[in-house]
């Protein structure tokens, strides 16, 4: 199988969406490949900064090999989880213009076997966004119980096989560890009836056990929180998503202007400092769609922080 070459889904859009100033300061919380942040840096002049952050070694390293001499830009290994840590090392807390997210897995991480998030090749049951720690999907499933396992198929993949399918995992468990992810995904397949037609049988497992061996949906919550923070005034958050779960988070996020992270602000700012939507709910065009079939389900969701 050819691996697909990664393509920045909505960059348009996205770019767009920051009205990056040439002087400003932005983060990419989700550096990927960096398709993003080029466009991003277009607009920047001399004066301008770009933080670039991801979890992911190879992202890290395409970073360095692409734009290690740019002074403009700052290259940092984290998850975006530790935007606090980084808010308060570079000064960025009520400073920076632009925050963007991309919170999909990228085209390399879907078609290097070896970090396990396909169903279609062989590969170990990795998972993980940072392969270098944490617990791999083998690991996690092997100490996870079955009434966990059937909330995460059901909660994060909504999965409508989700008990069948987690108690097939238990048993086939028994004996080993699963270790690959053909073996994985052919034990979700011997769930779902022999007519079935439509996405992969294993698409929403394997989606709902990445979100649990990554702990996406709380990194998320955390960084939203953080990002609030970072925005100087009249600063602008854009964030692609690609699950339903994660899209209602950040739908959320801005209408309730974010109570945890206006609770450590100053009270007289509390009544009338908050987010506000900038425009609908973007997706993709159909053009898009069918130069880049993985972008059919992104979202992107755009607000500025602003006193009202």
């Amino acid at each position: 199988m050819c691996a697909q070459a990664h393509v920045p889904v909505m960059l348009e859009e996205s770019t767009q969406a920051l009205k990056i100033n040439p002087e400003g300061t932005y983060l990419d919380c989700t550096f990927g490949r960096g398709g993003h942040s080029e466009a991003f840096l277009k607009s920047l002049s001399t004066k301008g900064r770009l933080y670039v952050i991801d979890q992911d070694e190879t992202a890290i390293q395409t970073a360095h090999e692409k734009y290690g001499e740019d002074e403009r830009i700052t290259i940092l290994h984290n998850s975006f989880e530790d935007l606090d840590q980084i808010g308060e090392q570079y000064n960025l807390l009520n400073n920076t213009d632009g925050i963007f997210f991309d919170l999909g897995v990228s085209s390399p991480q879907l078609d290097n076997a070896e970090r396990g998030f396909s169903f279609t090749q062989d590969g170990p049951l990795d998972m993980r966004m940072n392969n270098t720690s944490g617990q791999t999907a083998s690991q996690w499933l092997e100490q996870c119980s079955l009434s966990e396992l059937i909330a995460v198929l059901r909660n994060y993949g909504e999965e409508r096989y989700a008990k069948k399918i987690a108690t097939q995992i238990m048993s086939a468990q028994q004996d080993s560890p699963l270790t690959s992810t053909l073996q994985l995904a052919e034990i979700i397949k011997s769930c779902y009836p022999r007519y079935y037609q439509g996405i992969h049988p294993a698409t929403r497992s394997f989606q709902a056990i990445r979100i649990a061996v990554n702990r996406e949906l709380d990194a998320l919550s955390s960084a939203l929180n953080t990002a609030y923070l970072l925005l100087k005034t009249s600063g602008i958050m854009a964030v692609i998503s690609f699950h339903s779960l994660e899209d209602r988070m950040v739908k959320r996020f801005i209408r309730d202007t974010v109570p945890k992270a206006l609770a450590k602000l100053p009270i007289p700012h509390q009544p009338s400092l908050h987010l506000k939507p900038m425009g609908k709910l973007q997706r993709p065009s159909e053009q898009e769609i069918d130069i880049n079939p993985r972008s059919r389900s992104a979202r992107l969701r755009v607000a500025q922080k602003v006193f009202e």
